[in-house]
């Protein structure tokens, strides 16, 4: 992480509206603070205000503030920015201090917040804080409640953070450029309380997506469904950090979506209740067992459960295609079709022709040449080989030696014997088939005798049979 203490001095100072900020003095900006690595930063403990237990944004990182009379001040930069995506492609997005999504704000039931936001996009900007209770001024919804902050301005929020729980911030200005651009960022407001409702570690992501064509960096903000590209935090598998935990931690996973389509996420190998939603925290008369729960678009949802198995999990969206790359919506399915003599003349017009999809879709062990800055549509290897999964899709590593507070990838679950799926060598028994339709469980009914039926037609309809 690195900061720019010098952000608003020299010639290529942002200019500040003065009208926008003269009340709580422009001369004294918080610090714009800047974080450009894509993995997942380890929260540091609150250096100044309330006591609260700090979350972990996945391949992400928590944004400083400073306490100023009593009030907690941040600083957010709408900018353009460069995200990695995953090691081999980088996508030229917009977003908040370096990043894409934005960093969490972290604050505390009843604290007074003002974020000062500096618009350097080519193109005005706002910020509406999604689902918090806030003065009709302090919305940021751009024409509605507020004027769009020009590029080059500053512009200030301040409220109350009233209710616990879990929010997000994006615009309210020419949103479906800015967000489709991934404009995005989470907020956590903790309780007073920091035992109520206490865990052992706490992740946030959000869940977007993008549609960038093969070979280029830029997202086609116009789509509407038919996206390539699905994330955990604008990164896809294998360039999402694991989800690391100690065996018996009390786990909670918070989820935010942003996308233009539901995401029904899915845990291996643990039961969870969902335990909050954007409202707030769920009655615990309410909640019920579930191993998948949907996220719908602009919802959030926070789960628990306990990690009590060891293991690799896989943690994932359950639409078979938000968990793959770079994905072609017109390539035909080829199941079944003979290639036989067909790639031999197509190699000799185009050597690095590969017959694809006659036995099925599966990728691993292919290798093809790609454009410059795209992923395959599979990747990541396992301790068994391909993965054979992209998009939004992690690992949930439960161990039992991990240190609290750790997060460091503890490399692949090391499995006892006798506990791995394994090939079976001894003769197979002929199945046993029934050759009538439906077997003994539907057996034919016996037929009757003949029936014959006299049709007579009315006279007053004759001519029009």
């Amino acid at each position: 992480m690195f900061t720019r203490r010098d952000f608003f001095k020299g010639a290529g100072a942002v200019a500040v509206s003065a009208a926008a900020v003269s009340r709580v003095g422009a001369a004294s900006l918080p610090e714009a603070v800047v974080q450009a690595d894509a993995r997942t930063q380890p929260p540091p403990p609150p250096p100044n205000g309330r006591p609260f237990n700090p979350v972990v944004t996945l391949n992400g990182w928590s944004l400083p503030w400073r306490m100023n009379n009593g009030v907690k001040e941040f600083h957010l930069v709408a900018e353009p920015v460069v995200r990695e995506l995953a090691p081999g492609m980088k996508a030229n997005l917009w977003g908040y201090n370096g990043q894409s999504p934005g960093p969490t704000i972290e604050v505390v039931e009843g604290d007074r917040v003002r974020i000062f936001v500096t618009n350097k996009l080519p193109e005005q900007t706002s910020v509406h804080w999604h689902g918090q209770r806030l003065p009709n001024g302090m919305d940021g919804v751009t024409g509605l409640n507020q004027p769009g902050i020009p590029p080059g301005k500053t512009f200030v929020y301040e409220f109350e953070a009233r209710r616990p729980g879990t929010f997000m911030y994006h615009p309210h200005a020419d949103e479906m450029v800015q967000m489709a651009m991934g404009m995005m960022g989470f907020w956590v407001t903790h309780p007073k309380n920091p035992e109520f409702m206490k865990v052992d570690r706490d992740f946030v992501f959000l869940l977007n997506a993008y549609d960038i064509e093969p070979g280029t960096a830029t997202p086609k903000v116009n789509t509407m469904t038919d996206f390539n590209l699905w994330t955990f935090n604008s990164r896809v598998f294998p360039g999402i950090d694991p989800l690391v935990v100690r065996q018996n931690d009390r786990v909670r996973i918070r989820v935010g979506n942003l996308t233009m389509t539901n995401h029904p996420i899915h845990v291996h190998g643990h039961e969870f209740t969902v335990t909050g939603t954007d409202g707030g925290w769920t009655p615990p008369a309410s909640r019920w067992p579930e191993v998948t729960t949907d996220v719908a678009v602009g919802q959030m949802r926070a789960i628990e459960f306990d990690a009590t198995d060891l293991g690799d999990w896989a943690c994932h969206c359950h639409k078979s295609h938000h968990s793959m790359n770079a994905m072609g919506h017109e390539v035909p399915t080829m199941i079944g079709v003979d290639h036989q003599g067909v790639a031999d003349k197509i190699n000799r017009l185009v050597p690095d022709y590969m017959v694809m999809g006659d036995k099925g879709g599966s990728m691993d062990g292919m290798e093809m040449p790609l454009p410059d800055n795209t992923l395959p549509m599979m990747t990541g290897q396992g301790p068994f080989g391909g993965v054979e999964m992209g998009g939004m899709f992690t690992v949930l590593k439960v161990r039992k030696d991990q240190p609290r507070g750790n997060y460091a990838d503890p490399g692949w679950y090391q499995h006892p014997p006798g506990t791995v799926a394994y090939e079976w060598t001894g003769e197979l028994a002929e199945p046993q088939r029934s050759s009538s339709a439906g077997g003994r469980l539907m057996p034919a009914k016996k037929q009757g005798a003949d029936v014959h039926l006299n049709v007579r037609k009315p006279a007053g309809h004759a001519g029009h049979g």
